[in-house]
Order: C-alpha cells, then structure tokens, then sequence
C-alpha cells in the first residue's frame, strides 16, 4: 500500500496505523519523502503525531552516533513548515549535546519543553540534572532530578 492508497481511508485512526507501519520499515532513501508525503494528510493532527513518534524512534536510536547529524538536517529540511516537530528536532540536538559532553547552554535547556527537560533529568549529564532540579519547569521534573542525584551519589 502508497501513501495515496492510506490518504484514501476516511478512517483516521487506520491511516495513523498504516504511516506508523510506513515510517517504520522505510529504507533511508526514502525516508523525507515519505515524511513530506504522510505531512500533507488533510488531518494535520494525526500526520504530525505519526511523524512525531517516528522522529522520536529515529532519533533515539541515532543521536549518540556519527549519522545523527546528517538525518537531522534532512529531517529539519522534511518538517520545516511544521514547528513543533522542528522544535522536538532542535530539543533531540540539545539532548544528543548534553548527552555526549558536546557544549550547551544552561539557558537552552531551560527554555526547552517538559519533554525534553524530562528526559535530561533522567539522565547521565550531572550538570544538566543539577540545573534541573534547582530550576526545572515542573516539580515532576525537579523531582526527577534530584532522584538522579540521589541515586548517582548512593553508587
């Protein structure tokens, strides 16, 4: 099944299925294409959210090695007129930086989403857990960090 084939189903819910399916065995290639194709479903929601959880795969699975740089320049180029997926692009990049050691600012990180000051408190950069539970957005994420600290201190 294409891409117009899955734009042909009225049901949401099957086309959020099937591009999940898509995205998920599509050869590098060809991966923008297909990401500028499932963008210009008429349910904008839906599309950006099968997106979104394939960019969260991609780059879980990229950000500590040498190819990240070069998917995520496609994939900026593949979503720039969406900006929350830009902006989770920009924030996989900050947290790649924090990650490997790679310089940051403080003022980034703070400015970020939930999201991804989450998933910095969670961790392994003790500068950025630091800063997160003295300033972190939510009491959530505060709290997170300062169990990362916590449990790196007992070890």
């Amino acid at each position: 099944m294409n891409v117009y084939d899955i734009l042909q189903n009225p049901d949401e819910h099957a086309r959020f299925a099937a591009y999940l399916d898509k995205l998920g065995h599509v050869a590098d290639a060809n991966e923008v294409d297909l990401v500028r194709r499932v963008l210009t479903d008429p349910d904008q929601t839906m599309a950006q959210s099968a997106v979104l959880r394939h960019l969260d795969r991609r780059a879980a699975g990229l950000h500590a090695g040498p190819a990240y740089e070069g998917w995520v320049q496609a994939m900026t180029q593949a979503t720039i007129n969406h900006p929350f997926l830009a902006q989770r692009l920009r924030e996989w990049s900050l947290f790649r930086a924090i990650t490997l050691k790679l310089p940051w600012q403080p003022e980034d990180l703070l400015a970020s989403s939930n999201w991804l000051q989450l998933k910095a408190a969670a961790g392994t950069n003790t500068e950025a857990i630091e800063i997160l539970a003295e300033a972190g957005r939510t009491k959530q994420i505060r709290n997170t960090a300062r169990t990362s600290l916590n449990h790196r201190s007992s070890n």
